[in-house]
């Protein structure tokens, strides 16, 4: 696609809270009066792919103007990360931290939590793997009894349970180890679902957070709705959006 349409294309949308597949078919269609159905939907493809567009929901784009999330990685996850690559290497999983989480939050908090999930028959055997060679403390499944005398208490504890399946993930590389992290639509409505868990990001907290990721990085919300459904919460979070940041989601939430 030739840069001055691109170009053309980013000054006429840029400023459009959201403009539909129909409003890009027609864009087009002045300068290619006999596009065909296939070739424009490889121009949709081409345009995501140079992150000129983004979806954010069903039909509906905006220009992307906002950067993807992508958080650093500590030593100790690529520690973590590195025999879940060795052991199951072609098994879905993703590891991330809640130090992460103090970018957005109002309150920066000491407490770290590493959270690895992987698929669901090989949740025990991760845990004796990462047992016989970490010197972490590990929680398996852990339940609210768990949270509320054990995980409550530990400095830096490491949780390891199911990954639901179709969870928003991405692959990195990182010292030569390539493992999954969550897209941040999963974190965002992993907090949102598992309140007993995090139970020191809830309230006002939740909103800061929700608000300043809103806010500063590219958000899929088709990916946290489906998700969010997944996780029977849906209903829910659609609702704390609207209640809390009605601001910034009026377009998106119908």
């Amino acid at each position: 696609m030739p840069k001055i349409i691109e170009n053309r294309l980013i000054e006429e949308f840029k400023n459009k809270a959201f403009f539909t597949r129909q409003d890009l078919f027609e864009f087009f269609l002045y300068f290619e009066p006999d596009l065909k159905e296939g070739t424009f939907g490889w121009r949709i493809y081409d345009l995501k792919n140079k992150n000129i567009i983004r979806p954010i929901k069903k039909d509906r784009y905006v220009i992307a103007h906002m950067p993807k999330y992508n958080p650093g990685i500590s030593k100790e996850l690529i520690k973590l990360a590195r025999p879940i690559t060795e052991k199951f290497e072609n098994v879905k999983h993703c590891i991330w931290e809640t130090k992460w989480l103090n970018e957005f939050s109002l309150h920066q908090s000491s407490k770290r939590i590493i959270l690895i999930e992987i698929e669901k028959d090989f949740i025990e055997s991760l845990y004796y793997e990462l047992k016989d060679r970490s010197r972490n403390e590990l929680f398996l499944n852990p339940d609210d009894k768990d949270i509320d005398f054990y995980i409550a208490e530990s400095d830096n504890p490491v949780i390891i349970k199911k990954l639901i399946t179709r969870s928003p993930v991405v692959r990195r590389t990182e010292k030569k180890v390539k493992f999954y992290t969550p897209l941040l639509e999963k974190v965002l409505v992993d907090l949102f679902a598992e309140e007993k868990l995090f139970y020191y990001l809830q309230g006002s907290e939740l909103m800061h957070i929700y608000e300043n990721a809103i806010t500063n990085y590219a958000i899929n919300f088709t990916k946290i709705f489906s998700y969010a459904k997944r996780r029977d919460r849906e209903r829910e979070i659609k609702q704390f959006m609207t209640t809390h940041m009605h601001h910034l989601v009026k377009d998106i939430i119908e």
